[in-house]
């Protein structure tokens, strides 16, 4: 017997855009991995122009873990976040393909994260896990429901965050309960297609994305994290 549905080939493309991240840029490697060891990625590293030596750290790393798979895709300057997620989109080569007895299929997918520290690779493989449980168009860390939260941000700083949230909750009902979140998984035609319509730069961007994503109809599952200010994740980087 021959189960009808498996995966025959698995890779995820990460996306991370990067500016004077020269510190933060090795330990989010590192952590990517120890925490996926039994998944396949390509991590493409969008620099716009860093002064501080960002790429000169990323050449360093490419030479330490290999140019398949860390990828170093530059930019002139800091043109947006949502051109960034374009600009690295077109080199983005994972796939995962299915085999059932009658016919195959392939997607691509693409993780989406920030190289500041504040997500943790450790929770990508619980997303992966939801999306193929599900089939999700979309899975998005979310900080506003059950035990989720954020680690070492001051008062005004959650304030802000989750009266942006609560605002758009009212004005836009978008189905999710963290619009400002840039931590995702999406499947790339899917995120191909929200960018190209999106007008938003900036801290607004990632709520458009989901407003968008509402508005076509495209399958949105959450998954609770914890987000984690650089300091409290150096530290816990220490004690392991």
């Amino acid at each position: 017997y021959r189960n009808p549905f498996f995966p025959v080939m698995t890779k995820y493309s990460i996306l991370l855009p990067t500016f004077n991240e020269r510190e933060n840029l090795p330990i989010c490697v590192w952590l990517l991995e120890k925490y996926l060891t039994e998944i396949d990625y390509e991590l493409i590293i969008i620099d716009d122009a860093s002064p501080d030596g960002t790429q000169d750290v990323a050449k360093a790393l490419q030479k330490e873990y290999g140019e398949e798979k860390i990828l170093l895709k530059p930019r002139a300057g800091k043109l947006g976040l949502g051109t960034a997620y374009i600009h690295g989109l077109q080199f983005a080569t994972g796939e995962w393909s299915t085999v059932t007895d009658d016919y195959g299929s392939s997607f691509s997918f693409v993780i989406l994260m920030d190289a500041d520290l504040s997500h943790h690779p450790k929770f990508i493989p619980e997303m992966i896990e939801l999306q193929q449980k599900h089939e999700y168009d979309i899975v998005t860390g979310t900080r506003y429901v059950g035990d989720g939260g954020v680690s070492g941000w001051d008062f005004r700083r959650k304030i802000i965050s989750k009266g942006a949230n609560y605002l758009a909750q009212f004005l836009l009902e978008p189905g999710v309960s963290d619009l400002t979140g840039s931590f995702r998984l999406y499947k790339k035609a899917v995120l191909a297609d929200l960018i190209s319509e999106c007008v938003s730069k900036g801290y607004v961007f990632q709520m458009e994305m989901m407003f968008r994503a509402s508005k076509k109809g495209y399958t949105v599952g959450e998954l609770v994290w914890i987000g984690r200010h650089m300091v409290l994740l150096l530290t816990s980087l220490l004690i392991w």
